[in-house]
């Protein structure tokens, strides 16, 4: 719970008993805009807690009751001056939900009150990827953590679920009709596959660690210790980039049907993400300035991907004949492109192209971005094509593929030992036309 505050002057009766009877209250502050009041009257006081109005620009007192000096303190009518804060801090929280437009909570506040909150946070302030960060909080976090009350959280709890995620089975595609959800064992042997759990599992704390940390700033808890000491695994973010080769793009592309075709293509040509493809309208492809505008960026900040003679001819045919208003990539029935709906379709374009294992819809923009890298693209170059806030992940994913001095120089200057026998399989010369 929130450490209580200590105030000589306050905490016991005969301290109390020591101060001047008076209207105005004796304050004490305790979190941010709460204060704790005491009013001293002759026989006896009462508790009043304030808080800052910061739409009304001035202060809301609420009185919370009588105090211990002269009848013991029972925790309802008459409460002793822990008891009091206790009271206060409730009261105020009630009212900082009241002020965001929340549903009041009732009992104590819990990691679900804690995620409620930092949804309508992270929406009010414009995050792009609130579907991502809803599925994660329902899926991962309310199941096991959604009931614990805030201030009864502690480090190991959250330990052992950070750890729970990196080796429970990993969750994989379900149908509506299923029952449970379908999952997948996890080879624990494979240490690419640990990897892969661990980051996951990093990712997901991320989340958790956020809307802990929004309540810590609207003061639902005195202290951020319990979340602050777990710390996420360590060198499991190593980029292990999977790109496809220009012949596989080609397997890929002929065999998806359309409208899955359109989109792929889309994506090999011009780096986009899957979401930023699906909301994409004909009056953001500027054929003369040959640049399509990615107004809902996932960080906020929209950009203008450039096209090339093969990416500009491509949309030209998509916007032929449609409207300003007109989605580029549409699904059969005309509506958009709606989250995970390419998933299974991609999969089985892969199997049909024999791309095994088959890959998801982000190693198309991965793609982009390599074959940009291995042509000498600079990483500045890529970041805005991408757009990546610097260089900085550019860099981490791409820059190995990356022409360089390094490379160049060990493959010039390291002699042949001839410990590799000479090979007769040579390879087929592509296809002329």
């Amino acid at each position: 719970m929130a450490r209580t505050a200590r105030d000589t002057a306050l905490e016991t009766r005969t301290a109390r008993a020591r101060l001047a009877v008076r209207g105005e209250p004796y304050w004490k502050q305790l979190d941010g805009g709460l204060a704790l009041g005491y009013r001293r009257k002759k026989s006896g006081g009462s508790w009043l807690a304030r808080r800052w109005d910061g739409e009304r620009k001035r202060y809301t007192e609420h009185a919370l009751g009588s105090t211990d000096d002269v009848q013991d303190a029972d925790g309802a009518a008459h409460l002793s001056f822990s008891q009091a804060q206790a009271v206060a801090r409730t009261w105020y929280r009630e009212e900082e939900r009241r002020a965001l437009g929340l549903s009041a909570s009732t009992g104590p506040y819990t990691v679900a009150d804690a995620c409620d909150d930092y949804i309508a946070h992270y929406v009010g302030k414009g995050g792009r990827s609130e579907y991502a960060t809803r599925r994660v909080i329902e899926i991962h976090i309310l199941p096991s953590l959604g009931g614990v009350e805030l201030a009864k959280l502690t480090t190991r709890c959250i330990r052992d679920w950070h750890r729970g995620i990196a080796t429970a089975p990993k969750m994989v595609r379900t149908k509506s009709t299923a029952k449970e959800r379908a999952t997948r064992a996890v080879d624990h042997d494979d240490t690419d596959a640990v990897r892969s759990r661990r980051a996951t599992a990093n990712r997901i704390l991320t989340v958790l660690k956020a809307a802990l940390n929004h309540a810590w700033h609207e003061r639902h808890i005195s202290s951020d210790e319990a979340w602050r000491a777990v710390k996420p695994f360590a060198a499991v973010d190593a980029p292990v980039i999977r790109y496809l080769k220009p012949a596989e793009c080609m397997r890929l592309v002929n065999a998806c049907a359309e409208p899955l075709r359109s989109l792929v293509r889309g994506a090999l040509l011009t780096g986009a993400r899957y979401s930023e493809l699906a909301r994409l309208k004909v009056v953001d492809i500027d054929l003369d300035a040959r640049t399509v505008a990615v107004r809902e960026a996932k960080g906020g900040k929209p950009r203008h991907i450039v096209l090339t003679d093969e990416a500009t001819a491509l949309f030209r045919s998509l916007i032929h004949g449609k409207d300003g208003s007109a989605l580029v990539f549409a699904r059969d029935d005309g509506g958009p492109w709606k989250p995970a709906q390419q998933t299974r379709p991609l999969a089985e374009a892969c199997a049909v192209a024999k791309i095994v294992p088959a890959i998801g819809f982000h190693v198309l923009r991965h793609t982009h971005a390599s074959t940009l890298a291995m042509a000498g693209v600079p990483m500045g170059v890529i970041a805005a094509q991408l757009g990546h806030a610097d260089t900085r992940i550019t860099e981490k994913h791409y820059a190995h593929l990356a022409p360089s001095y390094v490379a160049d120089t060990i493959r010039a200057a390291f002699p042949k030992l001839g410990i590799v026998p000479e090979s007769n399989v040579k390879e087929l010369a592509p296809k002329k036309g």
